[in-house]
């Protein structure tokens, strides 16, 4: 089952005037903005190549040299965000309204305890050398705008089985939120790549995600891919939209076969299917 594709908010663009221009419009860059507008979404953007990306005040990333940006909004992102471009002494902002949304709550039982409360030192140790490459994985900022003409579902058959940013109970017991959103398919099922990028990291194993890979698309725009039974991509490697990453399986911390899909942007989790059928774009206002 697909779930219905979610409306795009569009941000409004510049209104043309036959007027003089004044200062303030001759600094003014032009800036088109569109995207999810809600917690856990974001916002794609097009602006002066290489012009200074900042949020809240704070310079978080670059356009590409086509003009091109993104910037994501994390699961507890406050009500409204500010944008901004510069490109020497020109500038636009835009503040954007951003939608909360109520998150479910999700309980799975029958996990090895290990999974959701390690206690064995050789195992703790084990956890902290994988969080460390991990972090490496994540830290990956090619220079790219691999994000440009959005996402497609990373699988052609399957089920949603747990939504993204759920609150998680496991075994009883209050976890984490959920930043994955698990689609359930049959066991060998082939995982694609959604986007182009670059494979940042991809091991298999790993004691919570088994077999994981991660793809760099970009500015920090980083997709995971996790309890895979088999991985057919080696770091480094540039993957197409569609290319084969691997197959779903049941590794790591899973009770059943499915790919659980993530993405991260930087420090932020956002939930990839909201990208599904998004585009960059493509006229400047």
């Amino acid at each position: 089952m697909i779930p219905s594709r979610r409306a795009l908010l569009t941000g409004a663009g510049a209104s043309l005037i036959a007027a003089p221009l004044t200062a303030q419009d001759r600094n003014a860059l032009p800036l088109s903005l569109n995207g999810a507008w809600r917690q856990g979404g974001y916002a794609f953007g097009r602006t002066a190549p290489r012009a200074l990306i900042f949020v809240d005040g704070e310079a978080l990333t670059t356009a590409s040299a086509a003009g091109l940006f993104v910037i994501g909004f994390d699961r507890d992102a406050a009500a409204s965000v500010q944008i901004e471009a510069r490109a020497g002494n020109r500038s636009a902002r835009r503040t954007l309204d951003i939608a909360p949304y109520a998150f479910p709550s999700t309980t799975v039982n029958g996990l090895p305890p290990s999974t959701v409360e390690p206690s064995d030192p050789a195992l703790l140790a084990r956890i902290q050398r994988e969080i460390a490459v991990k972090t490496e994985g994540f830290a990956s900022r090619i220079d790219a705008d691999d994000f440009k003409d959005g996402f497609i579902w990373p699988l052609e058959s399957y089920r949603v089985s747990s939504a993204w940013g759920a609150q998680r109970i496991l075994n009883g017991t209050p976890a984490r939120p959920h930043y994955g959103i698990d689609l359930a398919a049959p066991q060998g099922s082939v995982i694609r790549a959604p986007a182009d990028g670059r494979i940042a990291f991809v091991r298999p194993g790993m004691h919570f995600e088994g077999g994981l890979t991660l793809i760099d698309h970009g500015q920090g725009l980083i997709t995971c891919y996790l309890h895979q039974s088999q991985l057919d991509v080696q770091q480094g490697q540039r993957v197409r939209r569609g290319d084969p990453l691997g197959r779903v399986g049941m590794t790591g911390r899973a009770t059943g076969p499915h790919l659980c899909w993530r993405m991260k942007w930087r420090d932020r989790n956002l939930d990839p299917s909201l990208m599904v059928g998004g585009r960059a774009p493509e006229t400047l206002a």
